[in-house]
């Protein structure tokens, strides 16, 4: 479902682009792919980069983030192809202090401690958001499948799912539906 339609006449100024893709690798390790791209309907001077045509990327930066099965970050690789200043891309080797990191609850707080302010570069950061969540959504037929094994075998006791969001509560038919068998019968 597409957003209401707006009454009130709008100017199109910034697009930003964000796009996150799944990886399994040969080697049983996973990668994801992050892109962040902004670009401006108009054209503007830049002192590094002299002018930024309407439509010519003002950002366009990426990340590749390679997991293992326990979402722990085994390598990190930054770049930068435009930023508004030259020096951007010198901060993208910061970004392998991610290596050793588990993407769990307090992920971001983790990032923002290695990588925050003039540690990392603002827009790099927030492409490790859905950088995350992407991990989470490629592993999670693998994942859910262990649990569910683990459950039966009873060394799993708690499924980390459920009450993680509205549609995931512990009371709710989403659980009853796709876990009832599975939590009546481990």
């Amino acid at each position: 479902m597409p957003l209401p339609k707006n009454d009130i006449d709008r100017e199109l100024l910034h697009v930003r682009n964000i796009q996150c893709k799944g990886y399994k690798r040969s080697d049983g390790l996973w990668e994801i792919d992050g892109w962040l791209t902004d670009i401006k309907t108009y054209e503007f001077n830049n002192k590094d980069r002299n002018k930024i045509k309407a439509g010519e990327p003002l950002h366009g930066m990426g990340l590749r983030v390679t997991i293992n099965d326990s979402m722990i970050i085994k390598e990190c690789i930054a770049v930068t192809d435009f930023s508004p200043f030259n020096l951007c891309n010198k901060i993208t080797p910061s970004f392998r202090k991610l290596v050793g990191v588990k993407i769990t609850h307090g992920f971001s707080s983790k990032v923002n401690e290695l990588l925050g302010g003039v540690n990392g570069c603002t827009h790099l950061v927030e492409l490790l958001k859905p950088i995350a969540t992407t991990a989470f959504q490629t592993l999670f037929g693998q994942r859910s499948k262990k649990i569910r094994e683990g459950i039966k075998a009873g060394s799993i006791k708690k499924i980390p799912i459920i009450n993680s969001c509205h549609a995931w509560s512990a009371d709710g038919e989403i659980v009853k539906r796709e876990l009832d068998d599975t939590l009546k019968h481990p």
